[in-house]
């Protein structure tokens, strides 16, 4: 019987290397929510999620089948300050001074930050509180991405900003009807031919024949 892929193997590169870790199996924080099959170029994923801290409660949703290179940090909520009044500084944080914590309300909050499903961050990417970036984005390395990117979209650069679309929206459509990430692993297993395919006009005729008839005949 042939062996399934497993989304809960820590070090899953065929070489047996450890560069490579799933993130799921590996997390320990209860505001750190992460698909299966998603991964990370490195050791420790949870060292990459910055100024989380449970007062606040945000929490970090990753999607099933993410590529996240190294050195890429998810910055939390925590690490915004007050700036509504003369000084940002954060005294009630410190030994010494007597100012009380400031109510969330009267914090920046930008609320929980949200990764779609097959999306790549590249290395050295840094993600601002309450991002949220849609299905199927690249971002290009060393970038810095704040609020919202749509699916199927190419960004970059310190602010990111779009490149480009990656398809058409036909494509693009079809991909967010398909939802490939939700199948099974074995149904996964199966289009990942596919999926990795060039063949554009090729791959849409057989995710119209899969969203029509409800499953894949057929090889491309």
């Amino acid at each position: 019987m042939k062996t399934l892929p497993n989304p809960n193997e820590i070090f899953p590169l065929k070489s047996g290397l450890e560069s490579v870790t799933y993130i799921k199996p590996t997390i320990k924080n209860k505001n750190i929510i992460v698909g299966e099959f998603s991964y990370y170029a490195g050791q420790d994923f949870e060292r990459q999620v910055t100024h989380h801290y449970d007062f606040i409660g945000d929490r970090l949703i990753i999607g099933k089948f993410c590529q996240i290179g190294f050195g890429v940090e998810f910055m939390m909520n925590g690490a915004n300050h007050a700036m509504s009044g003369v000084s940002t500084f954060p005294f009630y944080i410190f030994k010494g001074f007597s100012q009380d914590a400031p109510s969330l309300d009267k914090l920046p909050i930008k609320g929980d930050t949200v990764v779609g499903n097959d999306v790549w961050i590249g290395q050295g990417s840094l993600i601002l509180p309450g991002a949220k970036i849609g299905d199927g984005v690249i971002i290009g390395a060393s970038s810095v991405v704040g609020g919202e990117i749509p699916p199927y979209s190419i960004v970059a650069g310190n602010p990111a900003r779009l490149v480009r679309k990656r398809f058409d929206d036909e494509m693009i459509n079809l991909l967010l009807g398909l939802k490939w990430w939700n199948k099974s692993v074995a149904e996964i297993e199966n289009l990942s031919e596919i999926l990795s395919s060039d063949d554009l006009e090729s791959v849409k005729e057989k995710i119209k024949e899969m969203l029509g008839n409800g499953e894949f005949k057929g090889d491309l």
